[in-house]
């Protein structure tokens, strides 16, 4: 069989995955997916160290514990895919399948209430429940020279962006679109220490912070810890087996139905790095409640906007040369409402805001509304306390009817724009696109941060064509049009005549 392009070969996946879906809603129906996915991975990791053990005459393969000290999750025997697969075809595959989930729960105590037990559901179709067993199947087929469990995850990630596009507003709830992640891991380039998402979602920063060590710089994935919060459970277990399926230790990963304001799972880290996409304009979060709270060191942020409380939250737990890049909706760059004017002026005059990237709108499965990137850093000298303003609210394509997207070179030009300017290599200002800006410019504009009133719009060339010869262009060119139009009218005048209407 010929390999396929990845992003076929996964599209096809889905494709096929989701024609088995019937009449069950793409929320629900992503859990038995992605559960399926995860419990091939764990079982493929499992059997390939099960069968080096099996040949190693002083080690027991049946043994937990062997697989305790390499790392790896162990998987009992009703539990395997072999096993599982062997029984697809039967009416109680989804009994045996949520028996499967709660065994490996039992003997690993970090999966602990994370698997999905769904399966028994009555109205999960089980035939195609059997079917879809063999289409996850069917990916070491796909696999070839490639490692089996890095093609599962390329796979998992893939179905999580599908099922938050089928899910809308909802899917925009646990998942931040891959470019856009990129984008802002490939800025603050994460690369050993601590890191942060206080609204973490499915994972998906940490994965690709995970990539950007492994693939980017050649690191060890063992360089950066992570920790995270999240106040959706379903989505805490969605982030657990993302983060399982690509053997990052998901150990300071937590979950609380008070979310990360009233109850900071975290409350003493100093992160070294922090990348977070938190909801857009959040209200009701809690500011009676916390009103004296520490963290609001630059002003106590109004309960109609969480706005600057996730960005306090988030410099409250900065390291002291700590970076971080945040998406919040275009109105924290404005806003003078209960105060928040003056929070970002103080945020602005503490030397903080590196960096401000104005997004295009669309971009987000939750909201059409544009947003804005923000890139803070602490340690900043005074000499080096201008802020870069990039607005790329222009670029990106749709990728659907609904969405846009940012292809890899325009990824890459505001990537390379912001580290030319960090780097001071060859940086210049770029009317209508780029603008380094002093604090005493940003003053003038009374701390508005929208990147349009700095950068200006693009200076078009001069065709040397004088004002007269334009004129009389373009005055010429409108005289035939009108000419044609009378002729149009005529024309249709005749036509309604012969059938007995007149104008």
């Amino acid at each position: 069989m010929a390999k396929e392009n990845n992003n076929d070969f996964e599209a096809s996946l889905f494709k096929t995955a989701d024609r088995l879906r019937k009449n069950i809603d793409a929320a629900e129906y992503k859990n038995v997916v992605l559960g399926l996915i995860f419990l091939k991975y764990i079982s493929d990791s499992f059997q390939e160290l099960y069968d080096k053990l099996s040949q190693d005459s002083f080690s027991d393969p049946e043994d937990r514990d062997e697989y305790i000290a390499e790392n790896c999750f162990f998987v009992p025997k009703e539990s395997r895919w072999a096993e599982l697969q062997a029984k697809a075809k039967l009416p109680e595959i989804g009994v045996y399948l949520d028996d499967a989930m709660s065994a490996i729960e039992k003997e690993n105590r970090d999966l602990k209430n994370v698997l999905p037990k769904v399966y028994g559901k009555a109205n999960l179709d089980k035939a195609s429940l059997g079917q879809l067993i063999d289409v996850i199947s069917d990916i070491e087929l796909q696999a070839h020279s490639e490692d089996t469990k890095d093609l599962l995850g390329r796979v998992y990630e893939y179905f999580l962006g599908e099922f938050a596009s089928a899910e809308g507003k909802k899917g925009g709830q646990f998942y931040t679109p891959k470019s856009i992640v990129k984008l802002m891991v490939e800025m603050i380039e994460p690369k050993k220490g601590r890191v942060y998402d206080p609204a973490c979602g499915s994972g998906g920063m940490f994965v690709m912070s995970e990539k950007f060590v492994e693939d980017v710089i050649g690191g060890n994935i063992q360089d950066i810890t992570i920790y995270g919060q999240e106040s959706n459970q379903t989505t805490w277990k969605l982030s657990k087996m993302n983060l399982a399926i690509r053997n990052i230790n998901s150990k300071f990963v937590s979950w609380n139905t008070e979310g990360t304001f009233l109850k900071d799972e975290h409350p003493d880290l100093k992160a070294d790095y922090i990348l977070a996409n938190p909801p857009f304009n959040q209200s009701e979060w809690g500011a009676d409640i916390l009103a004296e709270d520490g963290r609001w060191k630059y002003g106590t942020p109004p309960n109609g906007n969480a706005n600057f409380a996730w960005m306090q939250h988030m410099i409250y737990h900065l390291a002291s040369n700590g970076v971080m890049a945040t998406v919040l909706s275009n109105g924290s760059l404005s806003s003078t409402t209960s105060g928040e004017g003056v929070i970002r002026e103080k945020i602005v005059r503490d030397n903080l805001v590196e960096c401000i990237i104005a997004l295009p709108k669309q971009l987000f499965y939750n909201t059409g509304i544009p947003a804005t990137i923000w890139i803070l850093r602490r340690g900043r000298d005074q000499k080096d306390s201008q802020t870069l303003f990039i607005d790329a609210s222009e670029l990106g394509y749709m990728k659907t009817k609904v969405i846009r997207d940012f292809k890899d070179d325009e990824i890459a030009k505001i990537e390379e724009t912001y580290k030319r300017w960090r780097n001071q290599e060859g940086y210049e200002d770029i009317a209508g696109f780029c603008k380094s800006a002093t604090l005493e410019e940003i003053a003038e504009h009374d701390f508005v941060l929208t990147p349009g009133r700095y950068v200006g719009i693009v200076h078009e060339e001069d065709d040397d064509t004088s004002f007269e010869e334009k004129m009389e262009y373009l005055t010429s060119t409108l005289a035939k049009q009108m000419e044609q139009e009378k002729i149009l009218d005529d024309e249709i005048k005749e036509q309604l005549s012969k059938i007995g209407y007149s104008l």
